[in-house]
């Protein structure tokens, strides 16, 4: 955190007006109450584009979740009064940062509170996608489950195994060192090389392109940011290049998988399997991937836990507190990042 001994700026000199555009934790939402003149969204209906202007054109903070998106246009429509966007949540793609800057609204963020829960999400899908989790639960409840027997739902075992990491940020380490502990062999990719005494901690060997990566991999786990760099990062090319009988993870954002491929390459038999927790369309489910057995589709689930969305609304209130004191908020987004 930048050292906080002389404001950047004045401190303000009322209470702000703060609009939430999504149902928070209780305790967050409680110590809104106390702290800011706030509006909360009690139905936990989204914001529709219209309304999202409408409260960028009242609020002194608008907090927003990763599913708002806020562009270029909107924030241009933005009331001069506007001065912090404190989102909840990591990921920082569903905001136009450049045009927020050039308007001197200020971006917030709360990054590192879901490590583990997202890793441990990427977990089950790593463990549960070779030894077909998924299929074996809808055998049970479907009632024709017939019992045990030598050759019945055969997986594949995980010791041994390449799991190819794309992206070796906070998750993706939090994601090798726990891949370890099932035999995993640990390779991944990443913008920069790891130091050599942080590879050795986790077993990880670093692969210096995607291509060779998801030609090694028996399970492919991305956790990689959403730019226009990694947008279909994972496309038929990449998945022709993936082995016969190997999976895909995906806990980050759907648009880094061509989805179009990734049902090809699955209803061919060319992947045997993906555990999915993100979509392009999201709340949308492509059907296909609803009919194909040995896909694990999750609700988004990878931040769910009431530990991990409490310190996300913490973070939050402190974020907008920082501002309110005329000091720089710790999770400011930078332009450029």
């Amino acid at each position: 955190m930048p050292h906080q001994s002389a404001p950047a700026r004045k401190p303000i000199d009322h209470t702000p007006r703060v609009i939430v555009t999504r149902h928070l934790m209780p305790s967050v939402e409680q110590r809104m109450r106390e702290l800011f003149d706030v509006e909360l969204n009690e139905q936990d209906i989204p914001f529709t584009r219209e309304q999202l202007i409408k409260a960028m054109q009242r609020a002194d903070v608008l907090v927003p979740t990763v599913t708002d998106r806020i562009d270029a246009e909107m924030i241009a429509a933005a009331g001069d009064q506007l001065k912090l966007i404190a989102s909840f949540g990591a990921g920082i793609e569903h905001i136009d940062i450049a045009a927020a800057a050039a308007r001197k609204i200020m971006v917030t963020n709360t990054p590192g509170v879901f490590t583990d829960d997202t890793a441990d999400i990427a977990m089950a899908g790593i463990i549960g996608v070779p030894r077909r989790i998924r299929e074996g639960v809808g055998l049970v409840r479907s009632g024709t489950w017939t019992g045990w027997a030598p050759s019945g739902m055969l997986g594949r075992k995980l010791a041994g195994k390449v799991l190819g990491i794309v992206g070796m940020g906070r998750i993706g380490q939090a994601v090798a060192h726990r891949a370890r502990a099932f035999g995993l062999e640990i390779a991944y990719t990443n913008r920069k090389r790891l130091p050599e005494a942080l590879e050795r901690m986790l077993g990880a060997r670093f692969v210096p392109d995607v291509d060779t990566l998801v030609a090694e991999a028996d399970i492919l786990s991305l956790h990689c940011p959403l730019t226009d760099d990694t947008r279909g990062l994972i496309d038929a090319r990449r998945i022709a290049l993936m082995k016969p009988g190997s999976s895909i993870i995906n806990t980050a954002r759907g648009e880094l998988i061509d989805q179009e491929a990734l049902i090809a390459a699955l209803e061919s038999g060319h992947l045997a399997g993906a555990g999915l927790d993100v979509y392009p369309d999201e709340p949308n489910v492509d059907r296909r991937l609803l009919k194909i057995p040995n896909v694990m589709t999750l609700p988004h689930i990878g931040s769910a836990t009431a530990e991990g969305r409490e310190a996300s609304g913490e973070k939050v209130i402190a974020n907008i507190r920082f501002w309110m004191d005329g000091h720089r908020p710790p999770d400011q987004v930078l332009v450029g990042l």
